[in-house]
């Protein structure tokens, strides 16, 4: 399609609403605004029209601000107080030093419209652009009450010094990742935005939900907001009273449910790794015979674990590893000395069981040695000495609430 004939028939093009969901109240809080064109009797989306770089960004600054007012005077005249969504290229809003845009919000503040329930969404690949520039221009918005989403959040890990530095207050997900992404490499990137939503204070919105996996993995990974065919589709009407389709709150009930007999299995089981341990302490002598301790220990683990040793409240490991190769036990005495203090965690987690003398589930982790995802189990022995049982991936991948975090 000729970009011009759109241009040329404004009258044709209409904003469509697609509903936004809070993950705390469970209601619509404001819609992304999305372009469509009636074209041969059917309305098409404008998303071809606005990718298109051969299109000027004048005609699509044109086309935007038509689509903007458009949505503002729908919200004003519905008596809707939600937040509006709108998408913008970084070239678009550069052109005439931004001011093109804040100009027509402007207008709209005259008239009841507040610039805090706009938030302005800037693909993350537009920072590939004049960043300083459009920083300073993102950041001049804020002073208006503007809030600023970074859409596409994780595409190029390069980016997030240059989020950190802009500190939105919203980073959008894609969650198509989820089903078309090695699961183990997006869950890092998850982790990785969910860190730094924590240290800057920006909310985690999952945008593309089509079906209920991807809006449990939504809630699941700290979604403040969430947003998909699934939910509800982009409608020219806005929804009466902001209702949608589906009852998310009943949705995010039996995630609750679900989530919560994973938790007290993992408790269980903790439980019932203590209790084993506990029958073994009267042979525990101290460090200086904790291969011998480590030999009692091998035969009740045999089915979940593959490594077992002993450290003590420094890092230091005192014993020999344990490891099981097929089913037999090996001692590897080479192993007595290393230091273990570097990583995450092990000190506050020896204080912990030092303090409440009980046993700690680690969170499922990629093992330095092998590759593959374990948990470790550890269990305070005395005041300085801890006992570390490594559960292997083959025992963990039997049971959903170990294998899932």
């Amino acid at each position: 399609m000729d970009p011009l004939d759109i241009l040329e028939n404004l009258h044709k093009v209409k904003p469509a609403f697609q509903p936004i969901i809070s993950a705390v109240k469970h209601n619509v809080i404001g819609y992304e605004v999305l372009g469509r064109f009636q074209f041969e009797g059917t309305w098409i989306s404008l998303g071809d029209f606005f990718h298109n770089s051969d299109v000027p960004d004048e005609y699509k600054v044109e086309v935007d601000q038509h689509l903007l007012k458009l949505a503002i005077s729908q919200m004003l005249d519905s008596g809707n107080d939600g937040l509006l969504f709108i998408n913008r290229n970084a070239k678009q809003l550069l052109i005439n030093s931004g001011e093109d845009f804040l100009e027509s919000l402007k207008v709209y503040a005259e008239k009841g419209f507040s610039m805090n329930r706009i938030v302005l969404e800037i693909t993350e690949h537009d920072f590939d652009e004049d960043f300083e520039v459009l920083e300073h221009l993102l950041i001049y918005y804020k002073t208006y009450g503007i809030q600023i989403a970074v859409d596409h959040v994780g595409a190029k890990s390069s980016n997030i010094d240059r989020i950190r530095q802009l500190r939105p207050h919203i980073l959008k997900i894609d969650t198509t990742f989820v089903r078309n992404s090695n699961p183990e490499v997006f869950q890092d990137v998850i982790q990785t935005l969910s860190v730094l939503a924590r240290r800057i204070g920006a909310k985690l919105s999952y945008e593309n939900i089509e079906d209920n996996y991807q809006l449990y993995f939504a809630w699941k990974h700290g979604g403040h907001y969430y947003q998909g065919f699934y939910l509800a589709k982009p409608n020219f009407e806005l929804p009466v009273n902001g209702s949608i389709p589906i009852d998310v709150g009943e949705k995010i009930d039996a995630f609750v449910q679900q989530e919560k007999l994973m938790v007290e299995s993992r408790y269980a089981f903790t439980h019932t790794q203590e209790e084993k341990v506990k029958k073994l302490l009267p042979k525990w002598n101290g460090p200086q015979t904790a291969d011998h301790f480590i030999e009692a220990v091998a035969d009740p683990f045999k089915d979940e674990s593959f490594r077992l040793y002993i450290c003590n409240s420094d890092g230091r490991q005192v014993s020999s590893n344990f490891r099981k190769h097929g089913s037999n036990w090996a001692l590897e005495p080479d192993q007595i000395g290393s230091h273990w203090a570097f990583r995450p965690y092990f000190l506050e987690n020896t204080m912990q069981m030092k303090t409440r003398h009980k046993g700690i589930l680690s969170d499922i982790y990629s093992d330095i040695e092998t590759g593959e995802m374990i948990r470790t189990f550890s269990y305070p022995l005395s005041e300085d000495c801890y006992l570390f049982i490594d559960l292997s991936n083959e025992f963990i991948s039997e049971k959903d609430y170990l294998l899932f975090q």
